[in-house]
């Protein structure tokens, strides 16, 4: 009894530290997201003003995506895209919303991962409004620049020890802490975001680096902007021409020697990273970690550095959606570099695949880990839409589409306005082809693909008002409104639960409502839950003439809706 007791003693023991070990032998993930950095801001892209070694030779060593991309060029709502795995069509995310939906957070990369025996953490600027980020991560810490303040001190506040230091340094400082002290039998997904190199908008200088970097360009004269002639610039609509683009691009790039300096400033803080991802790599070697630790190395947008006279992201051009995105996977020692657009919406999909599970079915991307290991050559993918939809004054929302050869986009408050790029034989998007009759079939294509793609992500809870009526009539298209200031109303969906604004367009014609061109009226956003005898206060409406309204309202968490279905009317007579 005693030996076959020493037997199953042994025999458990071996079940049990086998399953230690499958727990162990699952890779840990490092995923380090920095804000801002341009597709080129790397020296292994072949910028000469990168200093960028560590990346690079994660590049040499790895997978490099050539065109990688976001499918929405602002933080907040891509780094939501990053979390939930979703375009913004569907998440609806960004800028002055409230707390993304609960639904979309519960199959977030790290909670997958945590549910899954994971130890998780984050450090860094997280981004995203949400209220349970203890769910998500067993460590956590969430910062990015202090707004309080107007100069250095947004950058350096974070202390360690008796030191103030720089928020790149004190990030990856964090970063190796949390690799020290990890569980020993069980695998980590560490999350780093670091603030860089992001500009300080509240501070005259803008970018401000650590003093380890700042000897680098000292004696470099930085070659001016492609497209920064007034002929690029003078080709943007309005909106972006009186827009935070512009304005921004006064704040940093409007003189020689403010360019100079703030260009430099900008690869500085990028150098500053660099360094923070060797000593993180020294310290996988030092605890046995490097040959089973993936490291994901990418963007959250593009940016734009004075080309077209402009400054910071939001647009759709190439300059604003192209990042870089690096995969090193040291138990596939390949290196390649890979032409297939890769997109931030992948992130969470590869996360998952590399720790061995399955990506929830609500995400939109697909996994760039057959790729990195060599299984497959092409991700079959040829179109992907790329939008930007925060209504905001000051930036013009736009949507459109990339393939590898060509681009369309159009604003979404404006739809007549339109551009069209041969990529393949026009990589710097100069020559606008939307009104060359030679390429009206391709056009049209793309309109279509645009529209489709729409469809294929949009969100399930659009909360596009319904029932619309003048003067409390729902039906009319054949009725003559003895009014000349009628009075609007519509159903509030259930799933807003309630409206914090509505915005009305009142058109001329059909083409002009479909493209979202109110010019009749267009109320602009107006806050509050008035939803009922909303008075026209547009041009004057003349008798018998045919107009088309619709109307949108932000939900209870101020997200952004879609427009309602169109009705028409008209007036009999004008009461004076």
């Amino acid at each position: 009894m005693n030996f076959t007791y020493c037997i199953l003693l042994i025999l458990s023991f071996l079940a049990v530290n086998s399953q230690a070990q499958n727990k162990v032998s699952k890779p840990n993930i490092i995923f380090i997201l920095t804000d801002d950095q341009r597709f080129d801001a790397l020296g292994y892209a072949g910028n000469k003003y990168a200093h960028t070694p560590e990346m690079d030779k994660l590049a040499r060593q790895g997978s490099y995506f050539k065109k990688a991309l976001v499918t929405t060029p602002i933080c907040a709502a891509s780094r939501a895209s990053i979390l939930s795995g979703m375009q913004e069509r569907s998440h609806r995310y960004t800028f002055q919303t409230g707390n993304i939906k609960q639904e979309y957070m519960e199959n977030t990369y790290p909670k997958v991962l945590k549910n899954a025996g994971y130890y998780t953490g984050f450090f860094g600027k997280f981004g995203v409004k949400y209220d349970q980020n203890e769910q998500l991560f067993n460590e956590y810490e969430d910062y990015d620049r202090n707004g309080k303040y107007t100069d250095k001190r947004g950058y350096f506040f974070k202390t360690l020890g008796k030191d103030t230091v720089h928020l790149t340094r004190y990030t990856g400082q964090k970063g190796i802490d949390f690799i020290e002290k990890a569980p020993t039998d069980k695998p980590f997904c560490l999350s780093l975001s670091f603030s860089a190199p992001h500009a300080h908008d509240n501070a005259p200088d803008q970018y401000f680096f650590d003093e380890q970097t700042a000897h680098l360009l000292e004696n470099v004269s930085i070659d001016p902007p492609n497209l920064g002639e007034d002929v690029y610039f003078n080709a943007q609509p309005e909106g972006v021409k009186a827009g935070f683009s512009r304005l921004r691009w006064t704040w940093r790039f409007d003189n020689p020697a403010k360019y100079q300096r703030m260009v430099k400033g900008y690869f500085r803080m990028i150098a500053g990273i660099d360094l923070e991802i060797a000593k993180i790599r020294a310290e996988l070697k030092k605890k046995g970690l490097d040959k089973n630790t993936v490291i994901i190395v990418m963007g959250d947008n593009g940016y734009f550095l004075g080309e077209r006279q402009l400054a910071d992201k939001w647009m759709m051009y190439d300059n604003s959606v192209r990042v870089p995105l690096i995969i090193y996977d040291p138990r596939t020692p390949k290196h390649q570099d890979v032409n297939e657009m890769a997109l931030n919406i992948d992130i969470p999909a590869t996360i998952l695949d590399i720790a061995g599970l399955n990506q929830p079915k609500n995400y939109h991307g697909k996994s760039l880990l057959p790729i990195v290991s060599g299984k497959r050559k092409t991700m079959n993918r040829d179109t992907i839409l790329i939008e930007h939809l925060w209504e905001f004054v000051s930036i013009p929302p736009s949507e459109g589409i990339r393939t590898n050869d060509w681009k369309y986009f159009r604003y979404v408050n404006d739809k007549s306005w339109e551009e069209l790029y041969d990529l393949k034989n026009d990589p710097q998007e100069i020559n606008n082809l939307v009104k060359n009759d030679k390429y009206s079939i391709v056009l049209n294509k793309l309109r279509q693909e645009t529209a489709a793609q729409i469809q294929k992500v949009q969100d399930p809870y659009p909360n596009a008002p319904t029932g619309l009526m003048i003067e409390f009539i729902r039906q009319t298209s054949n009725i003559l409104l003895k009014v000349s200031k009628p009075e609007f109303g519509w159903i509030v969906p259930k799933d807003a639960v309630s409206q914090s604004a509505y915005q009305i367009l009142v058109a001329s014609s059909k083409t002009n409502i479909d493209n979202n061109i109110g010019d009749i009226w267009n109320s602009n956003q107006v806050q509050g839950n008035k939803s009922s005898n909303v008075t026209f206060q547009g041009k004057e409406l003349k008798t018998g003439i045919e107009y088309f309204w619709k109307v949108r309202i932000w939900d209870t968490y101020n997200r952004t809706g879609d427009y309602s279905e169109t009705q028409s009317f008209r007036v009999e007579e004008i009461n004076r």
